[in-house]
Protein backbone atom coordinates (compact mmCIF):
# COMPACT_ATOMS: atom_id res chain seq x y z
CA UNK A 1 0.00 0.00 0.00
CA UNK A 2 0.99 3.71 -1.01
CA UNK A 3 0.24 6.37 2.27
CA UNK A 4 0.64 9.90 1.82
CA UNK A 5 0.90 12.03 4.81
CA UNK A 6 0.33 16.04 4.81
CA UNK A 7 0.63 18.66 8.15
CA UNK A 8 -2.05 21.83 7.07
CA UNK A 9 -2.64 24.91 8.53
CA UNK A 10 -0.49 26.80 11.48
CA UNK A 11 2.59 24.09 12.83
CA UNK A 12 2.31 22.90 16.54
CA UNK A 13 5.05 20.55 18.27
CA UNK A 14 4.26 16.84 17.70
CA UNK A 15 3.77 17.09 13.85
CA UNK A 16 7.12 15.63 13.41
CA UNK A 17 6.77 13.17 15.99
CA UNK A 18 3.33 11.55 14.94
CA UNK A 19 5.17 11.40 11.27
CA UNK A 20 7.84 9.68 12.37
CA UNK A 21 6.14 7.13 13.93
CA UNK A 22 3.46 6.66 10.96
CA UNK A 23 6.44 6.26 8.81
CA UNK A 24 8.12 3.55 11.20
CA UNK A 25 4.92 1.71 11.24
CA UNK A 26 4.42 1.74 8.00
CA UNK A 27 7.55 0.58 6.64
CA UNK A 28 7.75 -2.28 8.94
CA UNK A 29 4.76 -3.25 7.61
CA UNK A 30 6.07 -2.87 4.33
CA UNK A 31 4.45 0.18 3.14
CA UNK A 32 5.61 3.01 1.13
CA UNK A 33 4.87 6.25 2.55
CA UNK A 34 5.12 9.84 0.68
CA UNK A 35 4.97 13.09 2.05
CA UNK A 36 3.15 15.91 0.75
CA UNK A 37 5.18 19.28 0.99
CA UNK A 38 3.16 22.64 1.99
CA UNK A 39 0.08 20.63 2.90
CA UNK A 40 -3.00 20.70 0.03
CA UNK A 41 -0.50 23.07 -1.70
CA UNK A 42 1.57 19.93 -3.09
CA UNK A 43 -1.17 18.29 -4.29
CA UNK A 44 -2.82 21.64 -5.68
CA UNK A 45 0.89 22.45 -7.52
CA UNK A 46 1.78 19.07 -8.68
CA UNK A 47 1.86 18.31 -12.23
CA UNK A 48 1.91 15.23 -13.92
CA UNK A 49 3.66 16.50 -17.14
CA UNK A 50 6.38 17.94 -15.19
CA UNK A 51 8.13 15.33 -13.05
CA UNK A 52 11.08 18.01 -13.01
CA UNK A 53 8.80 20.09 -10.33
CA UNK A 54 7.81 17.11 -8.36
CA UNK A 55 10.31 17.28 -5.02
CA UNK A 56 8.60 20.67 -4.73
CA UNK A 57 5.40 19.25 -4.19
CA UNK A 58 6.30 15.63 -2.80
CA UNK A 59 9.11 13.60 -1.18
CA UNK A 60 9.53 9.80 -0.35
CA UNK A 61 9.86 9.33 3.53
CA UNK A 62 11.57 6.62 5.12
CA UNK A 63 12.84 5.51 8.50
CA UNK A 64 16.49 7.08 7.17
CA UNK A 65 14.88 11.01 6.71
CA UNK A 66 12.38 10.76 9.54
CA UNK A 67 14.80 9.11 12.07
CA UNK A 68 15.82 12.35 14.19
CA UNK A 69 12.86 14.29 13.35
CA UNK A 70 10.68 13.54 16.42
CA UNK A 71 13.44 15.89 18.90
CA UNK A 72 12.20 19.02 16.92
CA UNK A 73 8.74 20.96 16.62
CA UNK A 74 7.20 22.02 13.12
CA UNK A 75 6.73 19.83 10.77
CA UNK A 76 9.40 18.71 8.48
CA UNK A 77 6.68 18.30 5.15
CA UNK A 78 6.23 22.13 5.73
CA UNK A 79 2.92 23.67 5.76
CA UNK A 80 0.44 26.15 4.26
CA UNK A 81 -3.50 27.07 4.39
CA UNK A 82 -4.04 26.41 0.92
CA UNK A 83 -7.53 25.45 0.09
CA UNK A 84 -7.66 22.90 -3.12
CA UNK A 85 -11.79 24.25 -3.44
CA UNK A 86 -11.62 27.85 -3.10
CA UNK A 87 -8.48 28.73 -5.38
CA UNK A 88 -7.85 32.72 -6.41
CA UNK A 89 -6.31 33.64 -9.67
CA UNK A 90 -3.40 34.52 -8.18
CA UNK A 91 -3.02 31.33 -6.63
CA UNK A 92 -4.01 29.08 -9.53
CA UNK A 93 -0.82 27.39 -11.02
CA UNK A 94 0.34 28.35 -14.16
CA UNK A 95 -0.32 24.88 -15.81
CA UNK A 96 -4.10 25.34 -14.86
CA UNK A 97 -4.53 27.99 -16.28
CA UNK A 98 -6.93 27.96 -19.59
CA UNK A 99 -6.44 30.75 -22.67
CA UNK A 100 -9.09 32.59 -20.72
CA UNK A 101 -7.22 33.36 -17.56
CA UNK A 102 -6.98 36.52 -16.25
CA UNK A 103 -4.89 36.99 -13.05
CA UNK A 104 -6.68 40.00 -11.91
CA UNK A 105 -9.84 38.58 -12.12
CA UNK A 106 -12.23 37.49 -9.07
CA UNK A 107 -13.21 33.90 -9.93
CA UNK A 108 -12.46 31.20 -7.26
CA UNK A 109 -12.06 27.92 -8.88
CA UNK A 110 -12.75 24.63 -7.17
CA UNK A 111 -9.73 22.24 -8.01
CA UNK A 112 -10.49 19.16 -6.26
CA UNK A 113 -11.00 16.61 -9.97
CA UNK A 114 -7.08 17.85 -10.13
CA UNK A 115 -6.37 16.99 -6.58
CA UNK A 116 -7.72 13.37 -7.33
CA UNK A 117 -6.17 12.90 -10.38
CA UNK A 118 -2.62 14.01 -8.49
CA UNK A 119 -3.68 11.33 -5.90
CA UNK A 120 -3.87 8.94 -8.63
CA UNK A 121 -0.87 9.88 -10.55
CA UNK A 122 1.25 9.71 -7.41
CA UNK A 123 -0.26 6.08 -6.71
CA UNK A 124 -1.54 6.93 -3.44
CA UNK A 125 -4.01 4.53 -2.03
CA UNK A 126 -4.90 6.47 1.24
CA UNK A 127 -4.37 9.98 2.60
CA UNK A 128 -3.32 11.16 6.05
CA UNK A 129 -4.08 14.63 6.50
CA UNK A 130 -3.00 16.28 9.92
CA UNK A 131 -4.64 19.44 10.68
CA UNK A 132 -7.24 21.53 12.59
CA UNK A 133 -11.03 22.39 11.01
CA UNK A 134 -9.88 23.94 7.67
CA UNK A 135 -7.06 21.34 6.81
CA UNK A 136 -9.60 18.23 8.16
CA UNK A 137 -12.49 20.08 6.55
CA UNK A 138 -11.13 19.53 3.14
CA UNK A 139 -9.89 16.00 3.47
CA UNK A 140 -14.02 15.30 4.52
CA UNK A 141 -14.18 16.86 0.99
CA UNK A 142 -11.93 14.11 -0.45
CA UNK A 143 -14.04 11.62 1.25
CA UNK A 144 -17.29 12.60 -0.01
CA UNK A 145 -15.23 11.99 -3.26
CA UNK A 146 -14.66 8.31 -2.22
CA UNK A 147 -10.99 9.01 -1.88
CA UNK A 148 -9.29 7.28 1.60
CA UNK A 149 -8.67 9.15 3.91
CA UNK A 150 -7.53 8.86 7.74
CA UNK A 151 -7.63 12.42 9.61
CA UNK A 152 -5.55 12.90 12.55
CA UNK A 153 -6.63 16.68 14.42
CA UNK A 154 -3.98 19.32 15.34
CA UNK A 155 -4.45 22.78 16.64
CA UNK A 156 -2.71 24.53 20.14
CA UNK A 157 -6.40 26.34 20.45
CA UNK A 158 -7.55 22.37 20.95
CA UNK A 159 -10.56 23.64 18.97
CA UNK A 160 -11.98 20.66 16.60
CA UNK A 161 -15.17 19.21 16.75
CA UNK A 162 -15.08 15.58 18.15
CA UNK A 163 -12.35 15.40 19.98
CA UNK A 164 -11.36 16.04 23.31
CA UNK A 165 -7.53 16.60 22.30
CA UNK A 166 -5.72 18.17 19.63
CA UNK A 167 -1.63 17.51 18.95
CA UNK A 168 -0.13 21.23 20.04
CA UNK A 169 -2.53 22.57 23.08
CA UNK A 170 -0.47 20.73 25.89
CA UNK A 171 2.87 22.16 24.22
CA UNK A 172 1.21 25.88 23.18
CA UNK A 173 -0.19 26.05 27.14
CA UNK A 174 2.74 24.69 29.02
CA UNK A 175 4.85 27.47 26.97
CA UNK A 176 2.28 30.43 27.58
CA UNK A 177 2.32 29.64 31.70
CA UNK A 178 5.94 29.59 31.27
CA UNK A 179 6.68 32.25 29.71
CA UNK A 180 3.72 34.50 32.07
CA UNK A 181 5.40 33.63 35.33
CA UNK A 182 8.58 34.69 33.73
CA UNK A 183 6.99 38.31 32.59
CA UNK A 184 5.75 38.51 36.45
CA UNK A 185 9.52 39.96 37.43
CA UNK A 186 9.70 42.61 35.32
CA UNK A 187 6.39 43.49 35.72
CA UNK A 188 6.49 43.39 39.74
CA UNK A 189 9.71 45.10 39.58
CA UNK A 190 8.06 48.08 37.69
CA UNK A 191 4.88 47.98 39.69
CA UNK A 192 2.85 47.52 36.14
CA UNK A 193 0.35 46.34 34.88
CA UNK A 194 1.14 43.28 32.44
CA UNK A 195 -1.25 42.34 29.51
CA UNK A 196 0.15 38.93 27.87
CA UNK A 197 -1.70 37.99 24.38
CA UNK A 198 -2.03 34.59 23.69
CA UNK A 199 -3.15 32.98 20.33
CA UNK A 200 -7.06 31.77 20.21
CA UNK A 201 -9.28 32.98 17.47
CA UNK A 202 -12.68 31.19 17.82
CA UNK A 203 -11.86 29.19 21.04
CA UNK A 204 -10.59 30.67 24.68
CA UNK A 205 -9.49 27.68 26.07
CA UNK A 206 -5.52 27.85 25.72
CA UNK A 207 -6.12 31.34 27.54
CA UNK A 208 -8.41 29.70 29.50
CA UNK A 209 -6.50 26.80 30.59
CA UNK A 210 -2.93 29.21 30.75
CA UNK A 211 -4.56 31.33 33.08
CA UNK A 212 -6.00 28.53 35.41
CA UNK A 213 -2.54 26.95 35.92
CA UNK A 214 -0.35 30.54 35.74
CA UNK A 215 -2.67 31.84 38.38
CA UNK A 216 -3.18 35.60 36.43
CA UNK A 217 -5.65 38.19 38.12
CA UNK A 218 -8.06 38.45 35.06
CA UNK A 219 -8.04 36.08 31.73
CA UNK A 220 -10.29 37.94 28.81
CA UNK A 221 -11.22 34.77 26.47
CA UNK A 222 -12.55 34.24 22.80
CA UNK A 223 -16.00 33.88 23.67
CA UNK A 224 -17.02 37.01 26.35
CA UNK A 225 -16.77 40.24 25.02
CA UNK A 226 -15.46 42.55 27.72
CA UNK A 227 -15.84 46.29 29.85
CA UNK A 228 -12.43 47.67 29.05
CA UNK A 229 -13.75 50.02 32.42
CA UNK A 230 -14.71 46.89 34.07
CA UNK A 231 -11.31 45.00 33.79
CA UNK A 232 -9.64 48.57 34.91
CA UNK A 233 -11.15 48.35 38.12
CA UNK A 234 -10.44 45.17 38.80
CA UNK A 235 -7.00 45.19 37.69
CA UNK A 236 -6.74 48.11 40.29
CA UNK A 237 -7.81 46.41 43.10
CA UNK A 238 -5.74 43.24 42.60
CA UNK A 239 -2.48 45.42 41.96
CA UNK A 240 -3.66 47.00 45.23
CA UNK A 241 -3.60 43.29 47.16
CA UNK A 242 -0.65 42.27 45.52
CA UNK A 243 2.47 43.00 48.02
CA UNK A 244 4.33 43.72 44.98
CA UNK A 245 2.12 46.01 43.10
CA UNK A 246 1.33 44.31 40.30
CA UNK A 247 -1.88 42.58 38.17
CA UNK A 248 -1.85 40.51 35.09
CA UNK A 249 -4.26 39.81 32.47
CA UNK A 250 -4.18 37.17 30.01
CA UNK A 251 -6.15 38.15 26.49
CA UNK A 252 -6.88 35.96 23.42
CA UNK A 253 -6.33 37.31 20.41
CA UNK A 254 -9.80 36.67 19.04
CA UNK A 255 -11.43 38.77 22.53
CA UNK A 256 -13.44 41.68 21.39
CA UNK A 257 -14.75 44.65 23.43
CA UNK A 258 -18.23 44.68 24.36
CA UNK A 259 -19.96 46.11 20.88
CA UNK A 260 -16.64 45.95 19.24
CA UNK A 261 -15.33 43.95 16.46
CA UNK A 262 -12.67 41.15 16.74
CA UNK A 263 -9.30 42.95 15.42
CA UNK A 264 -8.04 41.25 12.09
CA UNK A 265 -5.95 42.58 9.33
CA UNK A 266 -4.75 41.49 6.09
CA UNK A 267 -6.27 39.70 3.23
CA UNK A 268 -8.48 36.38 3.84
CA UNK A 269 -6.94 33.31 2.80
CA UNK A 270 -8.34 30.58 0.68
CA UNK A 271 -10.14 29.43 4.19
CA UNK A 272 -11.65 33.05 4.71
CA UNK A 273 -9.72 33.86 7.75
CA UNK A 274 -7.44 37.16 8.08
CA UNK A 275 -4.51 37.55 10.54
CA UNK A 276 -5.23 38.08 13.64
CA UNK A 277 -3.25 39.99 16.99
CA UNK A 278 -3.37 43.30 18.19
CA UNK A 279 -6.93 43.26 20.83
CA UNK A 280 -3.89 43.39 23.69
CA UNK A 281 -2.18 46.55 22.69
CA UNK A 282 -5.16 48.10 22.31
CA UNK A 283 -6.02 46.75 25.59
CA UNK A 284 -3.05 48.16 27.65
CA UNK A 285 -3.68 51.90 25.79
CA UNK A 286 -7.11 51.69 27.14
CA UNK A 287 -5.95 50.34 30.59
CA UNK A 288 -3.52 52.91 30.95
CA UNK A 289 -5.50 55.80 29.83
CA UNK A 290 -8.49 54.44 32.57
CA UNK A 291 -5.86 53.55 35.02
CA UNK A 292 -2.77 55.95 34.72
CA UNK A 293 -0.38 53.04 35.55
CA UNK A 294 2.28 51.85 32.93
CA UNK A 295 1.43 48.63 31.48
CA UNK A 296 3.65 46.24 29.64
CA UNK A 297 2.10 44.34 26.42
CA UNK A 298 3.53 41.15 25.60
CA UNK A 299 2.53 39.02 22.50
CA UNK A 300 3.39 35.21 23.02
CA UNK A 301 1.95 34.38 19.62
CA UNK A 302 4.29 31.93 17.88
CA UNK A 303 6.64 31.40 20.96
CA UNK A 304 3.31 29.40 22.02
CA UNK A 305 3.66 26.66 19.53
CA UNK A 306 7.63 26.49 18.50
CA UNK A 307 10.08 24.39 20.33
CA UNK A 308 9.82 20.15 20.48
CA UNK A 309 6.20 18.77 21.80
CA UNK A 310 5.83 18.42 25.67
CA UNK A 311 5.44 14.62 27.21
CA UNK A 312 1.62 15.28 26.57
CA UNK A 313 1.65 15.94 22.81
CA UNK A 314 4.77 13.62 22.01
CA UNK A 315 2.59 10.53 23.63
CA UNK A 316 -0.48 11.86 22.21
CA UNK A 317 1.12 12.16 18.26
CA UNK A 318 3.04 8.99 18.56
CA UNK A 319 -0.47 7.22 19.69
CA UNK A 320 -2.57 9.20 16.91
CA UNK A 321 -0.38 7.96 14.25
CA UNK A 322 0.01 3.90 15.45
CA UNK A 323 -4.23 4.74 15.39
CA UNK A 324 -4.12 5.73 12.48
CA UNK A 325 -2.20 2.98 10.38
CA UNK A 326 -4.69 0.53 12.74
CA UNK A 327 -7.81 2.38 10.84
CA UNK A 328 -5.57 1.90 7.74
CA UNK A 329 -4.79 -1.57 7.69
CA UNK A 330 -8.25 -2.17 8.82
CA UNK A 331 -9.74 -0.87 6.15
CA UNK A 332 -11.89 1.72 8.18
CA UNK A 333 -11.19 4.98 6.52
CA UNK A 334 -13.39 8.54 6.26
CA UNK A 335 -12.71 8.41 9.82
CA UNK A 336 -10.80 11.18 12.58
CA UNK A 337 -9.20 9.46 15.16
CA UNK A 338 -9.87 11.12 18.51
CA UNK A 339 -9.53 11.27 22.30
CA UNK A 340 -12.86 11.26 23.96
CA UNK A 341 -13.62 10.50 28.16
CA UNK A 342 -9.38 9.72 28.46
CA UNK A 343 -9.54 7.03 25.88
CA UNK A 344 -8.38 6.55 21.89
CA UNK A 345 -11.24 6.78 19.43
CA UNK A 346 -11.85 7.29 15.71
CA UNK A 347 -15.27 9.39 14.80
CA UNK A 348 -16.28 9.80 11.19
CA UNK A 349 -14.13 12.24 9.21
CA UNK A 350 -17.00 14.89 8.52
CA UNK A 351 -17.66 15.54 12.21
CA UNK A 352 -15.27 18.69 12.64
CA UNK A 353 -18.18 20.31 10.64
CA UNK A 354 -21.16 19.35 12.11
CA UNK A 355 -20.76 22.12 15.26
CA UNK A 356 -18.44 24.32 16.64
CA UNK A 357 -16.09 23.74 19.63
CA UNK A 358 -15.90 26.63 22.61
CA UNK A 359 -15.22 26.81 26.02
CA UNK A 360 -18.13 25.93 28.20
CA UNK A 361 -18.45 29.58 29.59
CA UNK A 362 -20.91 28.22 32.25
CA UNK A 363 -18.84 25.65 33.81
CA UNK A 364 -15.29 27.50 33.45
CA UNK A 365 -15.49 31.18 33.39
CA UNK A 366 -16.83 34.02 35.59
CA UNK A 367 -18.10 36.41 32.85
CA UNK A 368 -18.40 39.00 35.37
CA UNK A 369 -15.32 39.25 36.91
CA UNK A 370 -12.85 37.76 34.25
CA UNK A 371 -11.39 34.91 35.40
CA UNK A 372 -11.36 31.54 35.34
CA UNK A 373 -14.10 29.45 37.51
CA UNK A 374 -14.26 25.89 38.09
CA UNK A 375 -17.60 25.26 39.37
CA UNK A 376 -16.40 21.62 39.70
CA UNK A 377 -13.76 19.10 39.11
CA UNK A 378 -15.83 15.76 39.63
CA UNK A 379 -16.32 13.74 36.08
CA UNK A 380 -14.53 16.67 34.28
CA UNK A 381 -12.20 15.14 31.73
CA UNK A 382 -8.46 16.02 32.09
CA UNK A 383 -8.15 19.31 30.43
CA UNK A 384 -11.64 20.52 32.10
CA UNK A 385 -13.29 21.06 28.64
Amino acid sequence: MRIGILTGGGDVPGLNPCIKSLVYRANDAGHNVVGIRRGWWGLLNFNPNDPSKHSECVMPLNKNNTRTIDRMGGTMLHTSRTNPSAVSPSETPAFLRDSDFDEKGEQIQDFTPHVLNALENLGIDVLVPIGGDDTLGYASRLHEENFPIVAIPKTMDNDVFGTDYCIGFSTAVTRSVHFINNLRTATGSHERLAIIELFGRNSGETCLISSYLSGVDRAIISEVPFDPEKLAQYLLEDREENPSKYAMVAISEGALFEGGKVVEYGERDAFGHQKLGGIGMLTAKALEGITGVSTIYQQVAYLMRSGPPDLMDLMVSMNYANMAMDLIEKGQFGRMIALQGGRYTHVPANTVSKAVRRVDVAELYDAERYRPRVRSIDNKPMFLY
